[in-house]
């Protein structure tokens, strides 16, 4: 299967790369909107260079590929208007229009918790406790929490459009993805220990605790991220739906049954496992 990757170098995209890239299944293909250096960890990887907002800079990526997986995109939910606009409207709009030109059967899409974010604004930090009675899934209101989440709405909308009254992409899936974090800080310590070496946090704080706190009930181990992009992959039978992106946590406020009824996802990790900054995987 030839798989095309927008937005190949960030934090999902790599994580696609260090567990499944080179499997003989796959042929993939990167996009991002800048290269790596060849001594770089994903240096060594052909990489189509443009920007998703220049549609006739992308298409030719999109000659010969099964299956997208757009994850390139404005992604931090302070951002304003004017700078979500390009990358995750006209951006969606033409990697999707590109998909449908060049007969692009499978389209997976990197969406975001924060489409359902105002549940936790709400209720935060309540929520954060293992025993909170809320499991939110694929049929509960959208509640964005910013201008980023509302152009992932937007964009799953518009993938609905595209596989039900386009037809092309034929089988689209949007991931509502929690936490991903770099390959150096992949635990649910991961964040906290981050802002510790930054100067920003200590150990003993409350913030600290908090951080890590939440962090267990949203943590997408980057394994398991990448198993849940290759079950939609594997897929054939899904024409439109919309998973959520999250390890097995004991703490998740995000339903994965969904995902484990249609796609077969079998997520490895929990972050309860962990008490104490670990080993990455």
């Amino acid at each position: 299967m030839n798989v095309l990757v927008t937005g190949a170098y960030g934090r999902c995209g790599t994580a696609i790369i260090d567990h499944l890239d080179g499997r003989s299944d796959y042929e993939f293909t990167y996009l991002n909107r800048s290269d790596r250096a060849s001594d770089h960890r994903y240096g060594q990887f052909d990489t189509h260079v443009a920007d998703i907002t220049e549609y006739e800079a992308i298409r030719p990526a999109f000659d010969g590929q099964d299956a997208v997986v757009h994850l390139a995109a404005y992604p931090y939910i302070d951002g304003d208007w004017a700078d979500v606009f390009e990358p995750n409207v006209v951006g969606m709009y033409n990697v999707l229009e590109a998909a449908r030109d060049a007969g692009v059967e499978s389209f997976v899409f990197g969406s975001t918790n924060h489409v359902q974010g105002m549940y936790e604004e709400t209720l935060a930090p309540e929520l954060y406790r293992p025993d909170f009675p809320l499991k939110i899934d694929q049929n509960d209101p959208v509640r964005p929490d910013s201008f980023y989440a509302a152009t992932k709405s937007f964009g799953e909308d518009l993938g609905r459009y595209y596989s039900e009254s386009v037809g092309t992409p034929a089988r689209f899936y949007a991931l509502r993805i929690c936490t991903v974090l770099p390959y150096t800080h992949d635990t649910p310590y991961g964040q906290a220990e981050q802002r510790v070496a930054d100067g920003d946090l200590t150990r003993d704080s409350q913030e600290y605790r908090r951080l890590v706190t939440r962090t267990k009930a949203m943590w997408h181990s980057r394994r398991d991220f990448a198993h849940l992009v290759d079950c939609c992959l594997q897929d054939d039978d899904v024409s439109y739906g919309i998973f959520n992106g999250v390890s097995d946590n004991d703490r998740r406020w995000f339903s994965i049954r969904h995902a484990r009824r249609r796609l077969g996802y079998q997520p490895m990790d929990n972050g309860e496992a962990y008490d104490h900054p670990g080993n990455n995987h």
